[in-house]
């Protein structure tokens, strides 16, 4: 670790360097400030509107369509034909409560029985359309528009293709909009889940709207309690027997996301038992349900089923997979063969795979992004060898990448930045070389303007172990000689950083700049800034590394960045209330002040899925519990916390804050709090609730830590 006076003099300088070069720049006007209207400074760039072909991609900018040669790098005014967008024909869609499709421009409605249906999924060879309704699955056969019940005991917990809860929050994502079906390419099959909801607990929610009040009932399994259970089947489009593979329900156990092999052969299952350290993949027979190991992985801490990304990829030769695997502490890329045999590892070595872009069976290449080879905080796009051999950076400089794909993967355009480089496009090919620079977000205007200096800082952690980033906005015209609050803003969950070295400007952000506010995000080392390695520190003990991280950035602040050790802010929302929660009481000595929303103050209250992947059964693991509690330290709380919740959120219930409320009213403690009627886990699409959050923050802000009125413009 660099010196104490070295970081000071380095920080000195840096505040008069910052001076100097600010001192002939103009002040941000009140439309920048609070509009966020940067004309002049900031360019749009460009938008990718598609790949036309493999070497032609078309770009929107301002209204002005332009087709972009990878060629020869010139572009040219676009042709009608080159911005027609398909939409004589178009897939599934539901208008009201009935299912519609586009035959040569014409809208053709399937059906008009009513119901309730949901998640309307056109079959690969477009003859058929599969659906829910009243959680039943049925098909329509788009020619003749007859409709098949392909199950017949849906209910209130009998779920047929639509999945739970739990299922959907934690397992499949809020992507999948509940849909638990899945076509066959070859459109013969359907695999489904069928899941009972039955022996889930029902967790009731209430409002105070209307004479009487509002009340729905939600399945939601608590750490410790009883999963729905869930039967895989595989059936016809046309009806007939439902196959059911070979799985007991009542186990207890959970089911990832099955992939159809490529020639519809078999469906691979992914499942893993209720502790969630035992990853197992079955190809099942879809003719007799039969199933046949030919995956295992086993770790000490857990397992991560999918929730986001693709963890199988097959090759469309139907003899490989691409097998996505974190066993090693960092997430890699590993082929096998059809059935279940290791080939070799595609990737190694400390960084993170994050996803496959493309495979190019031609060419034995696979294209994919990752982080932390170069810089853990910035993302890069290689290319490699499915022997694993000729791994190649393709991206470039010390920048973070965004990457858009040609067709055939012999181009790429990346939209890059980093945190003091505003944003910029350039044409890339396979090999590397930068063919053309697209567009730079720079304006004319920009360097004529005062704007706060913002840098990614590293320090390190207490064990010596881990560089932890943070991501500073310093004050404008900075004085050695003062403190200075500080404002953090946090989510803090395991594999969930927000720490990126990216370029951001907004008119808040340089307004509290202005203003003399400290801004920072920051990651731990679970954030998945240092992979499963990382992360695997939390296991049964959540909060403590995290908060051990956290201290220490903010103790370097106080040290180094001229931060007031009595206006230590932490800001968060979900697992950052969590996050904030916590800090406020069992990290009470660091930090000052908070701003939590829609917080978990117990483990004990949230859902199994997600709850014991890292804690166990709270019978398992009562110390690590109590441990993570926000409750525990409820004692040590002496600073100021603003608690807000939306009083029908069906994700981290109100009974969290409530218990958390409760606890700091029997000690006597002063705090804050405001709740949202009709507000579920956040409520940014109710326009005049959002506002009142936001304008509650703000003035929380200046009355905690600036100690001065609100400018009126800075409210909504």
């Amino acid at each position: 670790m660099v010196s104490n006076s070295k970081k000071i003099f380095a920080c000195i300088s840096f505040i008069l360097i910052a001076l100097s070069a600010t001192a002939q720049q103009k002040e941000l006007t009140d439309t920048q400030y609070f509009k966020n209207d940067f004309t002049g400074i900031i360019n749009p760039l460009p938008s990718i509107t598609k790949w036309i072909d493999d070497s032609h991609v078309l770009l929107s900018d301002n209204g002005k369509a332009d087709v972009l040669n990878c060629k020869t790098g010139k572009q040219t005014e676009a042709s009608k034909a080159d911005t027609t967008v398909d939409t004589l024909n178009a897939p599934a869609y539901l208008k009201g409560n009935d299912i519609f499709i586009k035959i040569n421009g014409q809208e053709i409605k399937l059906s008009n029985d009513g119901g309730k249906k949901a998640n309307p999924t056109m079959s690969p060879d477009g003859k058929f359309v599969a659906y829910t309704n009243k959680n039943d699955l049925y098909t329509i056969d788009i020619q003749t528009k007859k409709q098949k019940r392909l199950t017949v005991d849906g209910s209130s917990v009998i779920l047929n293709g639509y999945a739970s809860w739990v299922y959907t929050e934690e397992i499949l994502g809020r992507p999948s909009k509940y849909r638990s079906f899945w076509w066959s390419p070859d459109s013969r099959h359907i695999a489904f889940f069928r899941t009972d909801d039955s022996p889930v607990p029902e967790y009731t929610i209430t409002d105070g709207v209307g004479t009487h009040g509002y009340v729905e009932k939600e399945r939601y399994p608590v750490a410790g309690d009883p999963n729905p259970e869930v039967k895989i089947g595989i059936v016809s489009p046309e009806g007939g027997n439902t196959v059911w593979a070979d799985f007991n329900e009542k186990d207890d156990q959970y089911f990832g996301m099955p992939y159809w092999t490529p020639d519809a052969s078999a469906l691979w299952v992914q499942w893993i038992n209720r502790g969630q350290n035992d990853l197992k993949i079955f190809s099942v027979n879809p003719a007799n349900g039969s199933k046949k190991q030919v995956y295992e992985e086993q770790q000490k801490t857990w397992v991560q089923l999918e929730d986001g990304y693709e963890r199988l990829h097959f090759l469309n030769n139907n003899k490989n997979a691409i097998i996505e695997s974190d066993k090693t502490g960092w997430n890699h890329l590993y082929l096998y063969d059809i059935n279940g045999k290791l080939i070799n590892p595609i990737t190694s070595g400390k960084f993170t795979v994050l996803g496959i872009t493309a495979i190019d069976e031609k060419n034995n290449t696979v294209y994919f992004t990752a982080r932390g080879r170069e810089n853990t905080a910035r993302i890069d796009f290689y290319s490699v060898q499915l022997s694993g051999e000729n791994l190649q950076r393709l991206s470039f400089g010390a920048y973070n990448h965004s990457i858009s794909l040609s067709p055939d993967a012999s181009y790429f355009i990346s939209t890059y930045s980093n945190s003091s480089t505003p944003t910029k496009m350039a044409l890339v090919n396979n090999k590397g070389k930068i063919i053309k620079e697209i567009a730079d977000s720079k304006a004319a205007g920009f360097d004529g303007v005062q704007l706060a200096k913002t840098e990614i800082i590293r320090v390190k952690s207490a064990d010596g172990i881990y560089d932890l980033p943070m991501k500073v906005t310093w004050p404008i015209n900075m004085d050695t000689s003062k403190t200075y609050p500080v404002l953090i803003s946090i989510y803090g969950g395991p594999n969930a950083g927000t720490c990126w070295d990216s370029w951001n400007l907004n008119g808040n952000q340089q307004f509290y700049a202005k203003e003399g506010l400290i801004q920072v995000t920051m990651d731990h080392r679970a954030s998945g800034q240092f992979g499963k390695e990382g992360q695997n520190y939390i296991f049964r003990n959540l909060g403590y590394w995290e908060m051990k991280d956290y201290s220490v950035m903010v103790k370097w602040l106080i040290l180094n960045g001229n931060a007031d050790p009595k206006k230590i802010c932490i800001n968060g929302f979900s697992y950052g209330g969590y996050i904030t929660c916590y800090a406020l009481t069992y990290a009470s000595d660091v930090f000052t002040h908070g701003i939590a929303g829609g917080s978990v103050t117990d483990w004990s209250l949230y859902d199994t899925h997600y709850t014991e992947r890292y804690m166990d059964k709270p019978s398992d693991n009562p110390d690590g519990y109590k441990s993570s509690s926000v409750l525990t330290y409820a004692n040590k709380y002496n600073g100021k916390l603003l608690i807000v919740h939306g009083i029908i959120d069906d994700n981290v219930h109100i009974q969290n804050s409530i218990e958390l409320i409760s606890k700091l009213q029997d000690l006597k403690k002063d705090f804050e709090f405001m709740e949202y009627s009709g507000g579920r886990h956040g409520w940014a699409n109710e326009k005049n609730k959002w506002a009142h959050f936001l304008n509650l923050k703000t003035q929380f802000i200046y009355k905690n830590l600036l100690e001065k009125p609100v400018p009126e413009k800075m409210l909504k």
